[in-house]
């Protein structure tokens, strides 16, 4: 019996064209909405899907609905607008009500768009129950470990992502010789690194920890790391990276842990605190 048709609601990054990958591998039907403003509706011309606006709640499910969409996967980055921003129609303002007519937390507002989609009839699953072998197994992913004084700074960066995490703040953060020097907010992991660069107490040194949030559903907004962030990571100075084992998915493995061998960082994958 085939797998049901799977919809994939797609923001930005590789994301989202991963599954699309996967579904066509296994011969899956899927539908792709693409959300204006947040991605290229032009990567997924191989597939059915449709344009919508972030705030055309209604006709999103409206589409995955027509389209005969079992599972749904919330997949890819979204800029959050600000409320003055969007042009909601009467499935949003009843979502926003719901909230008190503000999107609030991250944490707060994932869980709320997954009790809709369900209460809509969908089963919500998370990518990493499509993209299994992308999840990271614990263990050194490269030919470089990290040495001792690296492992002092992931254990102390494991420390403070987990408490930002808790806070509904980020999932990553950079600490050299024990030093914070940032936490990841709604600027995303790459920018982190990029205002990391000029904090560093040396010229070179530090590591990214990037792990989920503990209070999170792990269905929506995943960790994800690929060569880009190895890129800026080398680029920057930094040491290595440290992910969450069996939560962090490594998008397009193979080239990532190339890229961190190529720029001699460790790339490793740790069991993060409870």
């Amino acid at each position: 019996m085939p797998p049901p048709k799977l919809g994939i609601v797609a923001g930005g990054g590789d994301l989202p064209r991963r599954l699309v990958a996967a579904c066509r591998a296994q011969g899956r039907a899927v539908f792709v909405v693409a959300l204006e403003g947040q991605c290229n509706a032009e990567d997924f011309a191989a597939v059915p899907h449709d344009r919508v606006r972030l705030d055309a709640f209604g006709r999103a499910i409206r589409l995955l609905h027509e389209a005969g969409v079992v599972e749904v996967v919330l997949a890819g980055r979204v800029r959050r607008p600000a409320l003055a921003e969007l042009r909601p129609d009467w499935r949003l303002l009843r979502f926003l009500a719901g909230l008190g007519g503000r999107l609030g937390s991250d944490d707060r507002l994932v869980k709320a768009i997954i009790q809709a989609g369900e209460e809509e009839g969908f089963r919500i699953v998370g990518a990493g129950e499509i993209l299994g072998e992308l999840v990271a197994a614990a263990g050194t992913l490269g030919r470089h470990p990290p040495t001792a004084s690296d492992q002092q700074d992931v254990a102390e960066g494991l420390r403070i992502a987990r408490a930002i995490g808790r806070l509904d703040i980020g999932h990553a953060v950079i600490v050299q010789h024990g030093i914070v020097l940032g936490v990841e907010a709604a600027e995303g992991t790459d920018e982190l690194i990029r205002r990391c660069a000029v904090l560093r107490v040396d010229r070179a040194g530090g590591v990214l920890v990037k792990i989920g949030k503990a209070e999170q559903d792990p269905r929506a907004d995943p960790p994800v790391i690929g060569s880009e962030t190895v890129r800026l990571a080398a680029e920057t100075g930094l040491r290595g990276i440290a992910i969450e084992a069996g939560a962090t998915l490594v998008i397009d493995r193979a080239a990532t842990i190339a890229a961190a061998d190529a720029a001699g960082l460790f790339l490793v994958a740790v069991e993060a605190p409870g």
